[in-house]
């Protein structure tokens, strides 16, 4: 495989190969997850795809395949059908890392990228949401820089989904990107 990066705008016949990533990327939380409750969250990651909610769909490519994506809303209206969580800047849904690409620095470029457009867009913080099922993520988004927003924490069921928000006005993060890893597209 390339050690070529390559992070761009998906358009739209991009969506049944991020489908895919993502799915490869979450199915790995079924086994943690009630069969229903599965179900239901792959339907809502299928509708995040091919609904038009998402004001970016970012991609990572190598060898021209889709190894990685995220989806960027405006706000928690736009992300989750939410405005009573009160976020007005954008919100990082749906990070996803093929399994075999993962360990690269991909989730990274991602996150990278969709704070240098949130900045772009006049937003000052980053915001996203997780559970504790997704400890790997936690730790990177932490070593990132995101900070615990407990006033937009959300209860889905008896499960407690994790509000954090990036600081962009002062974040170490943006800028490092790794040259010769990454083609910015």
């Amino acid at each position: 495989m390339s050690k070529e990066i390559i992070i761009r705008e998906a358009v739209d016949s991009d969506r049944e190969a991020i489908a895919g990533v993502l799915l490869d990327a979450y199915s790995q939380y079924s086994a943690f997850l009630p069969v229903a409750y599965w179900f239901e969250y792959r339907d809502s990651i299928l509708d995040s795809i091919h609904g038009n909610a998402p004001a970016a769909r970012i991609i990572a490519e190598a060898d021209k395949q889709i190894v990685g994506s995220a989806l960027l809303f405006t706000s928690s209206e736009t992300a989750y059908g939410k405005p009573e969580l009160g976020i007005h800047s954008p919100v990082l849904r749906l990070l996803a890392v093929s399994p075999d690409a993962r360990g690269r620095g991909i989730a990274t470029l991602l996150i990278q990228d969709a704070a240098r457009r949130s900045l772009e867009w006049g937003a000052s913080t980053l915001n996203l949401h997780t559970s504790d099922m997704m400890a790997s993520a936690i730790k990177l988004y932490e070593r990132l820089g995101f900070k615990r927003a407990y006033d937009t924490d959300i209860m889905n069921g008896e499960t407690l989904v994790k509000g954090y928000q990036l600081d962009l006005l002062s974040s170490p993060t943006l800028g490092e990107e790794q040259p010769l890893r990454t083609k910015i597209g």
